[in-house]
């Protein structure tokens, strides 16, 4: 397998492929689904980063506003309020690469001005196309999500996902984004309801189809709660690290999680799975 390397802001970047790459999310918020609250005081935000580093994360997602349903939306003020310090100390105290989740230009900016290398939009470029035009100008990787909320969406998830996406992309290219700085997120649990997450995985191979670099994101959402009978969020961890084993094996590259232990093992199984399945193959064809 030949590793695409992720060109990102400040000279860097990361090599996706041959490895599954880990990205720890911290919620910097009061009412995310899973975490809420745990790290709105930016010194235990951090302390809980650089636990996610030590035990295998290559990159930290900051996020300032819940994105689950029903979630109490921020103004831009207090979105930057609650993730600019935690951003400006790991930069300063950890070489972590480090993503902030906001699909506002402005955060966005500010971000990548106290040490953010990734934005990570869950609206795809289409609530506010400026981020694109910043992650241009200011060489940030980008992760442009399919959301399927508040729109009229295809049939067919993959005909959606295609739509969606090619429509973001549009908006990339035209405003100078390489495609060597984009990686994918099919959005699980965006508007997706149980059978639609499910299938989702077992045709993730088809988004293939965008020649682009694919994140997952199933982390402990609620599809995983009903397929297990799990109603707390944090007894999914589990069932997390198997959807992402499967997901793996259909070639993800990025995998956004709570638990960063358990995926540290999880996808180091799967990424000696992917990499017999390929000995196997050259031996087949020598």
């Amino acid at each position: 397998m030949t590793d695409r390397i992720w060109k990102l802001a400040h000279g860097r970047d990361i090599a996706l492929g041959s490895r599954a790459v880990i990205m720890g999310v911290v919620n910097v918020t009061p009412d995310s689904f899973s975490d809420g609250g745990r790290h709105l005081d930016p010194a235990r935000a951090v302390d809980h980063a650089k636990r996610m580093i030590g035990e295998g994360a290559s990159i930290i997602d900051l996020g300032g506003e819940s994105t689950r349903p029903g979630g109490d939306a921020v103004g831009a003020e207090e979105e930057q309020r609650r993730v600019l310090p935690v951003i400006a100390r790991l930069a300063a105290e950890t070489d972590v690469l480090i993503s902030v989740d906001t699909y506002r230009s402005e955060t966005a900016r500010r971000a990548i001005d106290a040490g953010a290398h990734i934005v990570n939009d869950v609206w795809g470029l289409q609530r506010d196309p400026q981020i694109a035009g910043l992650a241009a100008a200011r060489g940030a990787g980008l992760v442009i999500m399919h959301n399927g909320r508040d729109r009229f969406r295809l049939d067919d998830q993959i005909d959606d996902q295609a739509a969606f996406l090619g429509r973001s992309l549009e908006i990339a290219d035209a405003a100078g984004v390489p495609r060597e700085r984009i990686v994918l997120d099919p959005g699980f649990g965006f508007a997706k309801d149980v059978d639609d997450n499910l299938a989702l995985i077992a045709r993730f191979a088809e988004l293939h189809r965008f020649g682009l670099p694919l994140l997952a994101g199933v982390s402990r959402k609620r599809f995983l709660g009903h397929v297990t009978g799990r109603t707390e969020a944090a007894e999914r961890d589990v069932a997390t690290a198997a959807a992402n084993v499967a997901l793996r094996l259909r070639g993800a590259d990025i995998f956004r999680v709570h638990d960063v232990a358990i995926h540290r093992d999880a996808l180091a199984v799967a990424d000696a799975i992917v990499a017999a399945g390929i000995a196997a193959r050259n031996r087949a064809c020598t």
